[in-house]
């Protein structure tokens, strides 16, 4: 089973229509996919490497979470070192003086191109959805616009990886997630029909994209957040730079009015609409009918 693979120089071509359908395919089945000929630069993961060499990787191997490792007592510990940076709407950089003024510029490029392709991938679930293009955008925008952060992490070489998870199973409860994942250590695995499916590491700067809770909300569960997990590995050291899209905190999050069934009305009003209807698509009556139900309740809360 090949994780489905978006290529975005296709959106713009003859190919667009297929490109698109295979997007809500993922979204549908998968919950998750991956994008190629995107316009973020990679070069951030080299940067974050060389932090990790430089400032985490000896106090990693000596935290608690080796010990625990070593006396057993890992029913909730994860196998990994990391740290979360806030971009949208305040930044919390400031909180983490030991990042190099390199890696501060590069990760505020690499973020502003983060924000433009997840804005991106929101439009296209929104038309693939039937919905405004913004529809997602506004959604998740509070007073400030949508929130936006960085988890930047490192699932180290683990000597004993059949003993302990790099990040237990777990679905994300925010937006859209886009992960620039390592070129070469495998470790993410996402739930598909029952069955923990390896994701393999990136090739051709390509970006793993899963959808989260809110997204399934939105869609009124036509798109799936995913169970996924990190397994630890005894040979490489996994790198993982997931930018997270999500609502902001103050956002009312609810399913789109246009995704939900009609409700409340009665079965001969539908009966008149299918009547002049029937060999045509079942949608228009089914918004026929949202629209009846409402103009009853408007008149019940009036009379």
């Amino acid at each position: 089973m090949e994780i489905p693979l978006i290529d975005f120089n296709e959106l713009d071509g003859e190919n667009r229509s297929k490109t698109m359908a295979l997007l809500h395919h993922a979204c549908e089945q998968w919950g998750c996919f991956m994008i190629e000929n995107h316009p973020v630069d990679k070069k951030v993961k080299d940067f974050v490497n060389s932090h990790y060499e430089e400032n985490l990787k000896a106090g990693f191997y000596s935290s608690d979470i080796p010990k625990c490792l070593e006396s057993g007592q890992i029913s909730d510990v994860d196998w990994e070192c990391a740290f979360f940076i806030w971009h949208r709407p305040n930044s919390n950089i400031q909180d983490f003086p030991n990042l190099s003024d390199d890696l501060r510029k590069v990760m505020d490029e690499y973020i502003d191109q983060m924000i433009q392709l997840a804005e991106k991938i929101s439009e296209l679930m929104c038309e693939n959805l039937g919905l405004q293009k913004d529809h997602i955008k506004n959604a998740f925008s509070g007073k400030k616009g949508p929130s936006v952060g960085t988890k930047v992490a490192k699932y180290p070489k683990c000597p004993e990886p059949d003993k302990v998870r790099g990040l237990r199973e777990h679905t994300d409860a925010g937006g859209i997630i886009l992960l620039l994942q390592d070129d070469q250590v495998p470790g993410l695995e996402f739930l598909k029909d029952g069955k923990y499916v390896p994701i393999p590491p990136s090739k051709n700067n390509a970006i793993f994209v899963n959808t989260g809770d809110q997204i399934e909300v939105i869609s009124n569960g036509r798109y799936k957040s995913v169970w996924h997990r990190v397994m630890a590995d005894k040979d490489g050291s996994r790198l993982s730079v997931a930018t997270f899209y999500n609502p902001a905190g103050d956002a009312v999050i609810s399913p789109a009015p246009r995704l939900l069934y009609p409700e409340g009305y009665s079965f001969g009003e539908y009966l008149k609409h299918y009547s002049g209807t029937k060999f045509l698509e079942k949608e228009p009556r089914f918004e026929a009918m949202k629209k009846t139900s409402n103009e009853q309740i408007n008149g019940s809360l009036t009379a």
